[in-house]
Parts: C-alpha cells; structure tokens; sequence
C-alpha cells in the first residue's frame, strides 16, 4: 500500500470535536462546539414532514430550490432594503462551510495571497491551502477585536487575490462598524481583489447595534460573495443548509465548483424554511432571544474571576484569565471540562501560529437552566 501524501498535512481532529467528545466522556456541560442546546420550532418540523409526505424527495435544482431562492431575496430587500436576483445571484448550498469552501476554489489559483483576520474560524486556511493560495494573517486589536486597517493597507500585496472577513465574528463577537466597510473598500477600489464575507451570526446582534453585510455597500456588494445559515438562525446546524449571494458573474465561478462539491441539498428541508422564511419575526426577534441568555451569561460571569467584555454579536462568549494563571488554554479548558464539568473552546486553535492570549470562548446558546448550572459551577472553579 503507498503512502498518502497528504495536501493537509497539520491538519488533525478540529477541536471542536475533540472537546465535545470530552464533554461527552467527562458527563460535562458542552459550551465548546456551537450548536444550540434547544431543539428548532416544531412548526419547521412539520413543514419538513408535509413536504416528504407531498413526494418532494428527490434532487433539488443545483443552485437551490426556486422558492427558498425567492424567499432569501425577498429577506434580503427587507432586511437590507436592496434587490438580488434570486436566478443569477443566489445559491443554496450545504451550509455556509459549502459555500465558503466553494467561493475560495472558484477565486484563489496557486501562489495568490488571501487575507485572513485572526483569531479565524478554522475552514479557511485548509480551503486557501487546497487552492494552492497563500494565507497572509492579520492580527485583530485586542481587547475589543477591531481592525487596524493601516496594517491592513501595509499587508496587502499585488499578490491579493481574496480578504476573507467574518461579522459578527467568530470568536469575539465583534460586530462591524460603517467606518470598517469604508476602509476596505478604498483598499479594494483599484485593485483586482475579491472579498469572502461570513455572515452567518447576522441575525445575532446585540446592544442596538446593527448588522452592516457587505452587500448594503454598493461598491463592496460587486466584489463580494455574502455567505449565511440557516443553521444558526432557526436552530438547525444539523439539516446544513446555507447560501450564498454574490454577482451574476461571481456566482457563475461559484456554481461551477458547487455543482461538483455538492451539487444540491435537501429538497424538502429548501422548502420548509421557504414556507417557514413568511413570517419574518422568527429571524427579526432573533437578536433579543440572544441577547437575554447573553445578559444571563455574563451576570453570572461576574461572580467569576475571569474577566470579559460582553459579546457584540455572534452566541459565543470570550472570557480572559491570563491574570489569574499562567496555564496553556488548551490546559485550562480540559481542566476545567474534567474538574469542573464545563467544556469550551481555547482561543488559540483560531490562530495559525497557536498564539495563546489566555482566553477561552463559551457557547451561549443553550437553555437558562443549562447555562445557570454552568455558571454555577465555574464561579466554583479553582482556577
């Protein structure tokens, strides 16, 4: 048998795997891997089963069935107050990892430079790297996460060929501002740079604030492939359902890798949350049902001695403790996840170099009884 050569060769288990297996073996409170710990709406469920029993069991179109495509753009226009073109400039895919994976194959050739901000959600680097791209990683500000955008100006080569943003972002919860989209886009004015924008917390913004997508700024909008779930706004990470809206002729190249990554994804769930996307408070009231486990969160918080800057966006939670010890957070979140029956997710699996700033991310989307015993029993933790 030949040895694999593999194309990923650091690559291993993602750690959110292997802390939600701890959190399993250990019998611990799972606030690692971020999946909401409550079931979706069973009104969904019943538009699933209406359309099984109805016969829509077979392939989908490739680019996403008709209706669920209308209905995202009709979302679009009432949320965002613009007009896509559900035929030429929308696609279903099989979540949002799909279509990133997907916009960064049909975008990135051998040797071209793809900014990436750091802390980063884990699936860029191996797309870029698939792609034969080269990851230029920016570190975002600390404490609040924000960009500096000079040292933005000062990485971005002729070489550029993709800049990979993420709001609210994972795993800060760091919300964009309108002066964040002005910024880049005078950088990409005059250059042949595309933007991959993850959006998929779009629906989980707190304190007022507003999502700002990409695709509310004309002069970004034609450059962008705008990448969502409905995973994490209707509770449903398992079914996998995403899409993605970019320009007629990004969407050409999208499309061409989509058709052979996937191809399609599941009839009857496309419908359902078609039917389900009418009544538009079950995504509007999105924000305040986060907000309060936020605010249940971190009231508790405070009778830890972490410290923490509340989550802008986003339903994750970051906590620092570089003050109260010098432990790996990797150390830190076993411990923890073994002592003390909580599990999360060290900050340095974010960054490529494995930087450690002594931080930890919990999930929030979980029931207030699960989150109450979780703060219970970290404000008990001897850290």
């Amino acid at each position: 048998m030949p040895e694999v050569k593999s194309k990923l060769p650091n690559i291993g288990q993602t750690i959110f795997t292997v802390m939600s297996q701890l959190a399993q073996n250990e019998k611990a409170i799972n606030l690692s891997q971020g999946f909401p710990g409550f079931d979706c709406d069973s009104e969904l469920q019943k538009l699933v089963s209406h359309f099984m029993q109805k016969g829509h069991n077979q392939y989908a179109p490739m680019s996403g069935m008709p209706k669920l495509r209308e209905a995202i753009a009709e979302k679009t226009r009432k949320t965002l107050s613009i007009n896509v073109d559900p035929d030429s400039e929308i696609t279903v895919t099989s979540g949002a990892t799909e279509a990133l994976f997907a916009a960064i194959t049909a975008t990135v050739h051998a040797g071209d430079e793809v900014i990436v901000f750091e802390p980063a959600y884990d699936s860029y680097q191996p797309a870029i790297e698939l792609s034969g791209g080269i990851p230029v990683f920016i570190p975002l500000t600390m404490p609040d996460f924000s960009i500096d955008w000079d040292l933005v100006k000062s990485k971005v080569s002729d070489k550029a060929r993709l800049i990979i943003i993420n709001t609210p972002h994972n795993p800060s919860g760091y919300v964009w501002t309108s002066d964040d989209l002005a910024q880049l886009a005078a950088i990409v004015e005059d250059k042949c740079i595309y933007i991959l924008s993850d959006e998929v917390y779009e629906h989980i913004v707190f304190d007022g604030r507003k999502h700002l997508s990409l695709l509310s700024h004309p002069q970004l909008r034609k450059k962008s492939f705008v990448c969502s779930s409905f995973g994490k706004t209707f509770h449903i990470t398992g079914w996998k359902i995403g899409y993605c809206i970019a320009p007629k002729a990004l969407t050409v190249e999208l499309r061409k890798v989509h058709q052979y990554l996937t191809f399609s994804t599941s009839t009857p769930m496309q419908l359902a949350i078609a039917e389900y996307l009418e009544e538009e408070s079950r995504y509007l009231k999105l924000s305040a049902f986060y907000q309060q486990k936020r605010d249940l969160f971190c009231e508790g918080l405070k009778s830890t001695p972490f410290k923490f800057f509340p989550a802008q966006g986003s339903f994750f939670q970051l906590v620092e403790y570089g003050h109260l010890t010098d432990c790996s957070d990797l150390d830190l979140a076993v411990r923890l996840t073994k002592e003390n029956k909580v599990a999360s997710i060290p900050i340095s699996v974010f960054y490529s170099g494995n930087q450690d700033p002594k931080m930890l991310r919990f999930c929030f989307a979980k029931r207030d009884e699960e989150l109450l015993q979780a703060l219970d029993r970290l404000q008990k933790a001897n850290i």
